[in-house]
């Protein structure tokens, strides 16, 4: 037996630890957090994240193999592998503020490691973290008073939020970075075991610690530009009166391109693309690569030029002016089957609406209570609303922001008839029929689309 350890209950470790001990039986896995109130709902069936099929893993293992505890240095006692799994987040002071990673709380979980282990462990890096950082790593842990031997391994995740328990399963590649010593390729072969448990061995890449951490970094940043591609022509396409879906299907029947993707929206949120990109802006900065920095941060500048055109387009079309006018949208989550609402478009397009001095109603199935916290202060302006249908009434406007499929199968006749008229909706994910709203009466303005109204130029009826 194996005894395993994650350190950070978090959307990342929960489910990669619930899925290795549902695999992988005779396994013992540990789950640790300092966040009392998070293990508790580890530990129950109220789960601190909502992800489809996460309940159903962790009930399989709960109690029998996997274990959820606070006591941080007793699980470091024992392991022999150990994830780390905590937050990184993009650094807001100091050198490099806005773009480097945050590493106070990788580097105090490393000096936890080296004050409890009594013997030799795996560590492996499970947070998305910069080049190099095993390095340091290394450094911290092998430098210890008691010459105990750690050997450090790269296991980058590429889980998407609502699908992570199908990622998990069946994942296209599992990644696996050590060093090139004899006990370096020994780690690199137990956690690679691990996985083989369930993942076919061709799908399991192994590389050195650096292409391992680069190749996360790398991974979201080709996915971010291929979003803010198709959001870039968006925009052409409402002025040129193409159709952007159109587009997109054209394009994506290029093998060479391929179809996914290539959603136009009002942009890609999440813990990882927007960090991850950032990350390595600063990375190329740093090496004194200016136009390659240049390049990857046009990624984020389109996606944040996509959400403020959103609002500029409500603000715009409402007559210019929100003041006093109530705007229900629904969708609070960063996209459907989440409850994260972490870099969430949708609440970007709050902060902007109520700079316009609108009456903001959010609603949205599972992240309504992540919302409150992320919006700060400001969430003492909006009303959070978790029925769609009572967001909707009295509002001027609808703003689509989140995918759900709930809310593409809304009875819109029921919610334009409870609407203030003219009744406006702007689809920011392109999922409804947009016809047929028109014909009930709705004016629609959709991403990279004409737009369907009722009113010309001067606001009247047509």
């Amino acid at each position: 037996m194996t005894n395993i350890l994650c350190i950070g209950a978090g959307y990342v470790g929960g489910p990669t630890m619930a899925m290795i001990a549902k695999q992988c039986p005779q396994h013992r896995v540990t789950v640790v957090d300092i966040n009392q109130q998070r293990i508790d709902a580890w530990n129950s069936d109220k789960l601190p994240i909502y992800e489809p099929g996460l309940l159903e893993v962790v009930q399989v293992a709960r109690g029998r193999n996997l274990f959820f505890s606070t006591e941080v240095d007793k699980g470091i006692v024992e392991a022999d592998i150990i994830f780390v799994s905590v937050n990184t987040p993009t650094k807001t002071f100091g050198r490099g503020a806005g773009k480097a990673a945050d590493l106070q709380y990788w580097e105090k979980t490393a000096r936890q490691i080296v004050k409890n282990a009594t013997g030799p462990k795996i560590v492996v890096e499970k947070s998305t973290l910069p080049v190099r950082t095993a390095h340091a790593m290394e450094r911290i842990l092998n430098h210890n008073p008691s010459d105990i031997h750690f050997d450090v391994v790269s296991n980058p995740e590429f889980l998407a939020e609502g699908t992570a328990i199908r990622d998990l399963e069946a994942p296209d590649r599992v990644l696996v970075g050590g060093r090139e010593t004899e006990s370096g390729q020994k780690a690199i072969q137990a956690v690679a075991d691990v996985y083989a448990e369930w993942v076919p061995r061709e799908r399991i890449i192994t590389t050195n610690l650096w292409s391992s951490e680069l190749s996360k970094l790398v991974a979201n940043a080709f996915l971010a530009q291929r979003i803010s591609s198709i959001n870039a022509i968006s925009a052409l396409c409402e002025k040129t009166e193409a159709n952007v879906n159109e587009v997109a299907h054209a394009i994506g029947t290029d093998s060479r391109i391929g179809s996914r993707f290539l959603r136009s929206s009002i942009g890609f949120g999440g813990s990882c693309f927007k960090k991850d990109i950032l990350n390595l802006v600063y990375l190329c900065e740093s090496y004194g690569l200016t136009e390659v920095a240049e390049y990857w941060e046009q990624v984020v500048k389109i996606n944040d030029y996509q959400k403020t055109r959103f609002v500029t387009n409500i603000i715009s079309t409402m007559f210019n002016t929100l003041a006093g006018k109530r705007i229900a949208l629904l969708g609070a989550a960063f996209k459907a089957d989440t409850s994260d609402t972490r870099e969430s478009a949708s609440l970007d397009v709050c902060r902007g609406l109520l700079e316009e001095h609108a009456q903001v109603i959010l609603s949205d199935p599972h992240a309504l209570k992540n919302a409150k916290a992320d919006l700060g202060d400001l969430a003492e302006q909006i009303i959070f609303e978790p029925d769609p249908y009572k967001a909707a009434q009295d509002a001027h406007a609808i703003g689509l922001m989140t995918e759900w499929k709930m809310f593409a199968d809304l009875d819109y006749q029921k919610v334009y008839d409870s609407m203030v008229k003219p009744a406006f909706i702007f689809d920011g994910r392109n999922i409804l029929d947009h016809q047929k709203l028109f014909e009930i009466g709705f004016n629609v303005y959709p991403i990279g689309k004409s737009p369907l109204s009722h009113l010309d130029e001067e606001g009247n009826w047509q």
